[in-house]
């Protein structure tokens, strides 16, 4: 049985999966134009983050999607399909959640935001 509900979201992902991905570059959000010093700075923090990720997840493509609509260039890693980066978010969290976003702090320390939601509402405080 386990087998069974297990091929049937195998195949539901892989027949939904292009779609939203279309959808998601179809509604792709305007980036926020800032002055070329500003999105320097941007830039450089964001250099500090990481956006653990699957290509078809819908709360992925929310952060994503939010990304962009904050022109920010923060590194995606792909944890489906990568075992280094899925590894490297087991051992972080616990668990292979995503979407989750990785913040090294400027101590060295690292931490991790799960929640789609969680992640839109710390990108906007520190960088709308």
């Amino acid at each position: 049985m386990k087998t069974i509900i297990r091929a049937f979201f195998r195949t539901l992902r892989t027949v939904l999966g292009p779609v939203m991905l279309i959808k998601e570059r179809l509604t792709q959000p305007t980036g926020v134009v800032r002055e070329a010093a500003t999105q320097a700075r941007v830039d450089q923090q964001c250099q500090n983050l990481a956006l653990y990720q699957f290509s078809t997840c819908p709360f992925c493509i929310k952060v994503r999607q939010e990304m962009r609509r904050l022109s920010l260039p923060i590194e995606k890693r792909d944890a489906q399909h990568d075992t280094t980066h899925r590894n490297a978010l087991l051992q972080g969290t616990g668990a292979t959640q995503v979407p989750c976003l990785q913040i090294t702090e400027a101590d060295g320390q690292t931490r991790w935001l799960k929640d789609s939601g969680a992640i839109v509402a710390y990108l906007r405080e520190r960088f709308a």
